[in-house]
């Protein structure tokens, strides 16, 4: 039987993104100056960041009106499909229905443009001429070179040392659209002259790569800063992906009883899931909503919830998230998207309060289940994404196990045509399970600001 694919029309594409700030039952914790561990207000994010992304930041309006020259673009991919898996189900043996939203038929391949091409359309009207970032995978980097070449902005990435090697050609995709790319940390600026002095073999980190690119944008006049995940408003732009999918859900009379999202600084997983978590909090849905991490960088499921730098340098904001510490360098895994040593405060504070559960695999499981996937779907998915595709085929199991006919939903955030290495490393039985032992996560935890609260 094929898989059934539910289509919207370009008409149906979301007109306001949806921000979840509006319904928190609990307000956020605010975001503190470095230096004075005092509340932050618009004009201290002014240098790195342009004034419409600082607002939607801090907005509590419930839905923000998406631009229409943003709604253009949005159509070379947009709506995405929902997908019902209906050949994984049967190679399963599950009464559970599966589905899941497909972002990798955007140009990058990834769900990383939903938000790209919305900064860089803010930046390019308040007069920006060029841009910096860093990338893990290289998704986002990739993602953020396509809008800056859309919109006429110059870019600079700044990529994972370990994911550059790996990926080349992430790079190279980069370099395509105009950007600029360079192995992190890097001779570029102080912050990686830094850590190449302690550690020139250094495999680098996001965290890395964030100082770096910081860096770059506050000593240039003419530049500013773009975060692909972590950020207020780069997760409200990711809603475009939960609103279409209760579209779509509703087109066909179904309501998922299993959300799932892989996280790493949380982007695809909120993207998805804040919709999901609106209807738990305004009319009492019991949808469990799952945040799918590695064992090798398990910021939610061992760090603590505590105020920490969001890069190594401690040149950003405190942001209160579940982190494993600002200097936390993880293993070099092939997810490389989700090695941050820290989480999304909104995808944090909806843990704290038990809206959002949270689990960790390591590698070995999480490829079975991609290569399960693909075998049965055809799709070769993203490292990343292969880590949602662990805990829905789990979910899936438990469901043969009880007879449950559950609705499971997952966000498969990217394709994995540039991991096939990963891919090969696997199918050989060369591919080595991580999980960070606990005496380096607590020697990195000892080291967070101390922020009385």
């Amino acid at each position: 039987m094929p898989d059934i694919k539910i289509m919207l029309s370009e008409e149906e594409i979301p007109k306001a993104w949806y921000n979840i700030q509006a319904d928190l039952p609990k307000p956020l914790p605010p975001v503190l100056h470095p230096a004075t561990k005092k509340p932050i207000g618009p004009d201290d994010l002014a240098p790195i960041f342009p004034m419409g992304l600082i607002l939607q930041e801090v907005s509590q309006e419930r839905w923000i009106e998406i631009p229409s020259e943003v709604r253009e673009v949005y159509k070379i991919w947009r709506p995405t499909p929902l997908v019902r898996a209906i050949r994984w189900e049967k190679q399963l043996r599950t009464p559970a229905k599966i589905y899941y939203k497909w972002e990798g038929v955007s140009p990058p391949g990834s769900h990383k443009p939903n938000t790209a091409v919305a900064q860089v359309f803010y930046n390019k009207a308040e007069g920006v001429r060029r841009i910096t970032t860093e990338t893990g995978a290289g998704q986002w980097g990739s993602a953020l070179a396509f809008a800056c070449n859309l919109f006429g902005v110059e870019c600079k990435v700044y990529m994972v040392r370990v994911s550059y090697e790996q990926k080349p050609y992430r790079r190279v995709l980069m370099e395509t659209w105009g950007a600029k790319c360079v192995a992190s940390p890097s001779e570029d600026t102080q912050a990686g002259r830094s850590i190449l002095a302690k550690d020139p073999d250094s495999p680098g980190s996001l965290g890395i790569a964030i100082s770096e690119a910081v860096e770059d944008a506050a000593t240039h006049d003419d530049t500013k800063y773009s975060l692909g995940s972590v950020l207020n408003h780069v997760l409200l732009h990711q809603t475009v992906i939960g609103l279409e999918t209760l579209k779509q859900f509703e087109r066909v009379g179904e309501y998922p009883d299993v959300v799932i999202g892989c996280v790493g600084g949380g982007s695809n997983f909120a993207g998805l899931a804040l919709p999901f978590v609106r209807d738990k909090i305004v009319e009492g849905k019991k949808t469990r909503i799952i945040a799918v991490e590695p064992t090798a960088c398990p910021s939610m499921t061992k760090g603590l919830y505590r105020y920490d730098f969001g890069d190594t340098a401690c040149m950003t904001p405190l942001l209160k998230m579940f982190t494993l510490g600002h200097d936390f360098m993880p293993a070099p895994i092939h997810a490389g998207g989700l090695r941050y040593h820290g989480m999304a405060p909104i995808v944090c504070h909806l843990y704290a309060l038990g809206l959002i559960e949270a689990v960790a695999y390591h590698q070995n499981p999480v490829f079975e289940a991609a290569v399960s996937f693909a075998r049965a779907e055809g799709f070769i998915p993203a490292p990343e994404t292969a880590h949602a595709i662990r805990a829905a085929m789990d979910e899936a199991l438990r469901c043969r196990e009880s007879g449950e006919a559950k609705v499971i939903v997952f966000n498969a955030s990217g394709h994995g045509h540039f991991d096939l290495g990963a891919y090969e490393k696997y199918l050989r039985g060369q591919l080595e399970d991580y999980e960070y032992p606990e005496e380096k996560v607590r020697e990195t935890l000892s080291r967070l600001p101390v922020v009385e609260e």
